[in-house]
């Protein structure tokens, strides 16, 4: 897939400023530490487009990036942030279950581990409430460039064995700093717009 156009990102507190013109969107997540705004920036070929900040958890709405005119790419507050109030995190897990529960625009999510290390309680929760709500998904491994291809079988299979995955399920290692899994997320977001057409 080749990215002609990005729009800056409508950010969205409420439900009622979501976007009301139908198009697919596909929902990236993860704990906050996982690098999800420098895969975004990877994925789109743009350095600063997603805010990274140097604090974790930053994230507090939900943004949308509409791109080529055919498709949303949609970022969330990350899980799991210990350093967030509680009762923010509690108001992060509502929007985002209510999100995940009854936005139909909403066609695949795509879950970012860290695969140096095994998937978290917030990673598990998160992977059974979307098999409990039968939403397709794809894994994508980050910070890939720091596991070394010997031991990386091995990281991918205790994250496998934590997740308890069906055998259907993907999973892409990714690295923001190396663009590898890039071409292979492009790839995967076009043949699912291809088939929503």
């Amino acid at each position: 897939m080749n990215i002609q156009h990005v729009a800056n990102p409508l950010t969205v507190v409420e439900e009622k400023d979501f976007p009301a013109d139908g198009f697919p969107e596909y929902l990236f997540v993860g704990r906050s530490n996982v690098g999800k705004s420098s895969l975004i920036n990877s994925l789109l070929s743009r350095k600063n487009i997603a805010y990274i900040s140097s604090k974790p958890g930053k994230t507090r709405t939900l943004n949308f990036y509409q791109i080529n005119q055919k498709f949303y790419i949609v970022d969330v507050p990350g899980y799991g942030y210990a350093k967030v109030s509680k009762t923010q995190r509690e108001q992060f897990a509502r929007m985002i279950e209510h999100y995940l529960s009854t936005r139909n625009e909403l066609k695949h999510i795509f879950v970012l581990l860290d695969l140096r290390h095994p998937p978290s309680e917030d990673d598990i929760l998160m992977i059974d409430f979307l098999m409990y709500l039968n939403l397709p998904f794809t894994i994508l491994a980050t910070k890939a460039d720091k596991v070394s291809t010997t031991r990386r079988h091995r990281h991918m299979k205790i994250m496998k064995s934590a997740l308890d995955l069906p055998a259907d399920i993907d999973i892409i290692p990714y690295s923001a700093l190396t663009h590898e899994g890039k071409e292979v997320v492009l790839d995967k977001l076009e043949r699912l717009s291809k088939a929503l057409a």
